[in-house]
């Protein structure tokens, strides 16, 4: 698998996750984790559970939004006509303090996906 179809890969698992609980077995890497804005939180808990649906089930991947084939940003657009977007951010390890020297590892890298209000990008 090529170095971008992994990172895609890795990146599709994290978001799979958004809005459900993770039970990680001893050996399963933990991939990152899943920030919302202050806007986004302010939402309606409905217009929130159609975010997390939004956000996990996104496949609309071209090479004008995805062009490095990562799948590590997209935007949706909500019933209400609100626009989401999400991004995933590459760390070396929980921290967050430095960028990860590569992305494709679980073991190298921690996932920061941020899910939020198009106007706060």
């Amino acid at each position: 698998m090529s170095r971008p179809a992994t990172v895609a890969k890795l990146n599709d698992q994290l978001r799979a996750r958004v809005g459900r609980p993770v039970f990680l077995g001893a050996n399963e890497p933990k991939l990152g984790t899943i920030l919302m804005t202050r806007g986004v939180m302010e939402l309606e808990p409905e217009h929130i559970i159609d975010v997390w649906m939004k956000v996990r089930s996104f496949d609309s991947f071209t090479e004008d939004n995805d062009p490095y084939g990562e799948h590590d940003f997209g935007s949706v657009t909500l019933g209400t006509g609100e626009k989401i977007f999400w991004k995933i951010d590459y760390y070396a390890d929980e921290a967050c303090e430095y960028g990860s020297e590569d992305p494709s590892d679980p073991n190298q890298s921690f996932r920061v996906l941020t899910i939020m209000l198009a106007e706060e990008y």
